[in-house]
């Protein structure tokens, strides 16, 4: 996926710079604060994060014609999600955020991805090491799948697989699929609700949701005690 559309004019109130980095397609999105996109990019990102980020973030920019000046707002999803992927997004839009003197938002990546793929009743899974996988549903802590278990989905509820080619069914990694193509809109919308509402974040205090952890770090089991209330 990638590609950049732009709108002319830019829209009352500044822009939006959203970013996600969660799972292995990072997106950065531009958008009004009416959580219009006017220009997006999207590309599997691997590990190369630290090198392509802002790169990207900068050729979106100029693409649309836009001057970091005209940033009114930084929204970056926080998880969960890989350990380098995330601790790249989080720093990159804290960074900007602080150099601009402009609002943070941070975001569930989850609760977007759900929404991104029209299945908010839904449940989402994502990978978790080699073998785990990480559950979650809207509402409801996030918890450890272990290898060889498979998740309990209710009767008309929706499975959301992201990342997980041949360790899920071929509909839920569809919806996955249509999940990581629309998460740019779904970022934006979500950001711009939160803003209008007056929901900010403090940077000093906005984690990161790691599914993953670097080596020497413990893995905790069952259900995961999250470090911050992404509600």
């Amino acid at each position: 996926m990638g590609g950049s559309v732009a709108a002319g004019g830019l829209p009352s109130g500044g822009l939006i710079l959203a970013i996600d980095t969660a799972t292995s397609t990072a997106v950065v999105a531009l958008g009004g604060r009416d959580g219009r996109v006017l220009a997006s990019q999207s590309w599997t990102a691997g590990q190369r994060h630290s090198e392509e980020l802002l790169p990207r973030i900068a050729l979106l920019l100029t693409d649309a014609g836009v001057v970091p000046g005209d940033l009114a707002a930084i929204v970056v999803g926080a998880g969960p999600g890989a350990f380098t992927g995330l601790r790249v997004g989080l720093a990159t839009a804290k960074t900007l955020a602080h150099q601009l003197a402009i609002p943070l938002v941070g975001l569930s990546s989850g609760e977007a991805l759900l929404r991104a793929a029209g299945a908010p009743d839904g449940v989402l899974l994502l990978p978790a090491g080699s073998s785990d996988r990480l559950i979650l549903r809207l509402g409801a802590a996030a918890a450890l799948l272990p290898g060889g278990r498979d998740p309990e989905v209710a009767v008309g509820q929706r499975l959301v697989a992201v990342d997980l080619a041949g360790r899920a069914p071929d509909d839920a990694i569809a919806l996955g699929l249509a999940a990581q193509a629309g998460l740019a809109t779904t970022l934006l919308s979500m950001g711009a609700a939160r803003l209008a509402d007056g929901q900010t974040d403090d940077p000093h205090t906005l984690v990161p949701e790691y599914v993953t952890l670097p080596r020497g770090v413990p893995q905790a089991t069952g259900e995961i005690e999250w470090s911050r209330d992404h509600r």
